[in-house]
Parts: structure tokens; sequence; C-alpha cells
């Protein structure tokens, strides 16, 4: 069993210090744990260097405002956190996470008047899925739960809340022997894995729903930059289930997935392929930090 979250050894910066891994604390009646008053980010370092750490960063700021709570450190206070806590911890290839939430002060549902905090955690953490699961693609069963209406939950925001009904997803498909769960949205179009966002492949087009009522992932928007530069035509719009069966290739973005091929959901099956490959290349190259030659 790997080792708990909460057990692990390392520093974790806290509200502007580095504290040990296991002092890193908050109390039981905190506000963003009874009511969710809380934004996350989920980013990768490679080499060293966290990819699109200042896209990250705005996102974490703007997810807090949609939240309608400040957080008190400017971008590049965070930005320089975050390379702080790679360096203390010795990393250079993991996984990273700030979490900004309403503190303790006060236990209801307004908010106001809580304290703002911010943490910063990274740890080792290869893909969501195995090497193994990758090269024959995973498979995704058809969750029972439906992405809201944007006019019901701040859907631009990558808010902790939002993520109840991902949790219940993808433990019902895990039980049920597959990786995850494939979402669809609140008029029954295709929305999004649990937590990655998805594509289909047709020829030389690539399909994608159009984020009108989740998260437009920030590793989604870079793999639909880099299929147009390999001569992909990319076309977001709102895809119906049954529409699966036109498409050849399907595959997952996500920080944590990275760029995951799908073999099947639901009913559907594909097969991953050229595109798949060309894209997985791609990323692959655009996350590797670029060396400098000496002069």
């Amino acid at each position: 069993m790997a080792l708990p979250m909460d057990q692990r050894d390392g520093w974790i910066w806290f509200d502007g210090e580095m504290k040990p891994w296991k002092d890193a604390k908050i109390h039981v009646l905190t506000h963003g744990l009874h009511y969710a008053s809380c934004v996350f980010e989920g980013q990768r370092a490679y080499g060293g260097e966290v990819f699109k750490l200042r896209e990250h960063t705005n996102r974490l700021i703007n997810s807090g405002k949609t939240l309608d709570f400040t957080i008190p450190y400017s971008a590049d206070e965070i930005d320089a956190a975050c390379r702080l806590v790679l360096e203390k911890n010795s990393l250079t290839d993991a996984y990273m996470r700030p979490v900004a939430w309403r503190g303790s002060e006060e236990l209801s549902v307004p908010g106001r008047n809580n304290k703002v905090h911010l943490a910063i955690a990274s740890w080792v953490w290869p893909s969501y899925f195995s090497v193994e699961e990758k090269l024959k693609g995973i498979r995704l069963e058809w969750s029972k739960w439906k992405r809201p209406s944007p006019e019901t939950i701040p859907c631009k925001a990558k808010a902790a809340g939002l993520y109840m009904i991902c949790t219940l997803s993808k433990d019902a498909a895990m039980a049920n022997g597959y990786a995850d769960a494939l979402m669809l949205d609140y008029r029954g179009y295709v929305a999004e894995a649990t937590g990655a966002n998805v594509f289909f492949v047709k020829g030389d087009e690539i399909h994608t729903p159009d984020p009108d009522c989740f998260l437009n992932g920030i590793t989604r928007q870079t793999v639909i930059g880099l299929a147009k530069e390999k001569g992909f035509k990319i076309i977001e719009r709102h895809i119906m289930p049954e529409e699966l069966k036109t498409f050849e290739e399907c595959f997952l973005t996500g920080t944590a997935a990275e760029l995951t091929p799908v073999s099947v959901v639901g009913e559907y099956s594909f097969k991953p392929g050229k595109a798949c490959e060309t894209l997985i290349n791609a990323y692959t190259a655009a996350v590797t930090p670029k060396k400098v030659a000496a002069e």
C-alpha cells in the first residue's frame, strides 16, 4: 500500500514559509472542508521546470476570484514558491499541487470573514495510467453523473467541490473494471472524463467537445495547438454519444493523464493509431525543457 499523503517526508510551502510535510495541517472546522471554498491546480515539472507555470498560476488566482476570494500572493510570488518547493524537495520530474482555501475563523455558509490560505506541495507521481494501459488504450465506462449547467456551478474555476461527482464516477468505473468514466453534460452531449478532456479522431480531423460547461484544460489547449501544427483540423463542437461509432481514435488529455489513448467507451471501441502516436510524441517534446547549447 502506498504511503498515506499525510505521512510522507519532505517540505510544503504553507502561507509563505516552508514547513515539514507532516506539519502542514489545518483545523477540522475549516471553511474549505465544509463548504468547498477551495480551489487548486495540478501541474507537472519536467527536468526541473513546471510546464506552463504562469498559465496554471493565473488560473489558480482566477479560480479564487470566481469563488469570491482573493489569494493573498501575486503571480510572481506563487511562481517563485512553486520553484522553491521543487528545489527544497530535490525534485526534477514531479507532480505539483497548489491549493487555496478559506480558513477556520468562522463556520457558516458566508465565508468573507475567513482568512484565505495557500499551500504548495510536490511529489513524484507518474501518469494516472500505466505505460501498459496507455499503449493498448484505457477503457472507459459511461458515468451516471452529468456535468451541470453553467448556471448552477462556477464551471470555469478549478474548484474542489466540482470534483465530487468525478470521484463518484471514477470509483464506480474502477469497481466495474474500467480505468475511468466519461461524463455527459446536462443536455446529453459528451463532456469529459473525471479529470481529463476528451478528443476523437476521424481521418485528419480531431473533434472535441466545446468546453462551455466544464474546464478548458491547459493540457487540452496545448494539445490543440500541437495538433494544428501537425496538420490536423480541430473541430470544437457538441458531440452526441451515438456519434462515437463514427470515430477511429480517442484520447484523453490532462496534467495527470498527460495524453492517454482510449480503446473503449462503453459500447464503442477505438484503436490507438497514428494520431495518438504523433501527438504523444509532440507533447513529450513540448514538455521536455530545451537544453541551451554551450557557446
